[in-house]
């Protein structure tokens, strides 16, 4: 059993989601993994039990409200009141401008960068409130601190919502003992890359940040005491514009 408290890391299938709960348990935390893919996610909790960490597997949609809630359930019976949360799951398309977006993948891509984030949040927060603690890391994008263009509309959309969905959370839950952090990552090489236009080559990719450049930030965040509350942070390879 972990010693720091109970992690739920949704979008923990894969990419910076995984890593970000791999090395969590590796520091003591019981790990939760949820995402759409039960094989993905089983993948997940085998990495963490061969580092020698406890994981739960409760696969879900983060745009199925009813789904997110059986989950949190099933948590909340297994090792009680989730005690943080990373934020980590992820949509984007190819086509990204106002001329050849599609409506239909637009909502899409915000249900799943911005909605689904409330929803977990929202499931979250009575037993964190119970708790008098809670640490929510919220895992966006340098979309959302920097205009990019290039990410599309409904992506910049999405992750700059964060932005004032993190700063509510810190000014109406801080008396309670919660905080959150919008965490802004550059370019990081991981499978959302095949979202692109065009696809970054292995020469490209090795310039970016790596899923566990974002691992140990997530970590460093959780690491932070108590009374620490990290507003945000934002980290680039370097030499990204």
């Amino acid at each position: 059993m972990g010693t720091q408290g109970t992690l739920w890391v949704v979008g923990g299938g894969s990419g910076m989601g995984r890593a970000a709960a791999v090395v969590a348990a590796q520091k003591g935390w019981n790990v939760a993994v949820t995402g759409r893919r039960a094989d993905a996610v089983s993948e997940t909790a085998s990495l963490i039990r061969t580092a020698g960490g406890d994981a739960l597997e409760v696969p879900a949609d983060a745009r199925d409200e009813a789904s997110l809630s059986e989950a949190h359930k099933r948590i909340v019976g297994h090792w009680g009141p989730v005690t943080a949360v990373v934020l980590a799951a992820g949509l984007n398309a190819p086509a990204r401008t106002w001329g050849d977006q599609n409506i239909g993948e637009f909502a899409a891509i915000i249900d799943t960068n911005l909605t689904s984030v409330a929803r977990v949040i929202d499931l979250v927060l009575p037993g964190m409130r119970a708790q008098g603690q809670g640490n929510i890391v919220v895992v966006s994008s340098r979309a959302a601190w920097r205009f990019s263009p290039g990410s599309g509309v409904a992506y910049m959309t999405s992750k700059t919502g964060l932005s004032a969905l993190v700063a509510s959370l810190n000014d109406q839950e801080g008396a309670n003992g919660i905080k959150a952090c919008h965490l802004c990552p550059g370019d990081v090489d991981t499978d959302f890359l095949s979202m692109r236009p065009e696809v970054p080559d292995a020469g490209q990719r090795s310039k970016m940040l790596s899923a566990e450049d974002i691992a140990r930030s997530v970590q460093f965040i959780l690491d932070s005491p108590q009374h620490v509350r990290i507003d945000e942070l934002a980290l680039s390879p370097i030499g990204q514009r």
